[in-house]
């Protein structure tokens, strides 16, 4: 019988679990998801490689998961950020704007967006979709308690700056510079909704 370091099997089990998601994060981290396979993260891990299956039944429902345990990570970083922000419209939206991007530069993103071949694209677009829309809810709920009419289309549309500055950044420009444009565009963005 194989030695578990845990006090059940059951904990034995979980933590194996979350050794193998690490392991995968990690290579996707790196920057090509097509290097996430259960050799590799098997050998990070010091497992068999076929001990992967008994956790995931491929290597599409291993991805999925890694992008969806990240969700709520990456939901509370921007919601701890926006509740350290100040009150005004300008300082919720710069916080939100500036936690997205900082997890772009530290290398989060690339989770989010892990492309594979053809046969992972469904699930990972499921559990990256997933994430982006729990990535808008703290945007929207401050847009709401800000008297936004339309909070998800505001959010959305304010989103468009994030997205256009992470293609900026993955394609080497310098993020000080980037992140410092997005909050202004995106601040302006904000006032121009305002009553006139």
């Amino acid at each position: 019988m194989p030695k578990i370091h845990a006090a059940s099997v059951a904990d034995h089990r979980s933590q194996q679990r979350a050794a193998l998601l690490d392991a995968a994060r990690e290579v996707l981290a790196e920057g090509d998801a097509s290097k996430v396979t259960f050799a590799e993260v098997a050998r990070r891990t010091g497992l068999a490689r076929n001990s992967v299956y008994k956790y995931f039944p491929d290597r599409g429902h291993l991805l999925t998961e890694v992008v969806r345990e990240a969700a709520p990570r990456w939901t509370e970083r921007i919601r701890a950020t926006l509740a350290a922000a100040g009150d005004s419209p300008e300082e919720r939206v710069a916080a939100h704007v500036t936690a997205q991007l900082e997890m772009v530069r530290d290398g989060e993103h690339r989770v989010a967006r892990a492309t594979a071949d053809a046969q992972d694209a469904a699930a990972l677009r499921a559990g990256a979709d997933e994430a982006h829309r729990a990535l808008l809810d703290p945007l929207v709920d401050a847009l709401r308690e800000l008297g936004d009419d339309d909070p998800l289309m505001t959010a959305r549309l304010l989103q468009g700056f994030v997205n256009a500055a992470t293609t900026a950044l993955e394609a080497g420009a310098a993020y000080d510079a980037v992140a410092d444009r997005t909050v202004r565009l995106a601040v302006a963005a904000l006032r121009g909704l305002s009553p006139r």
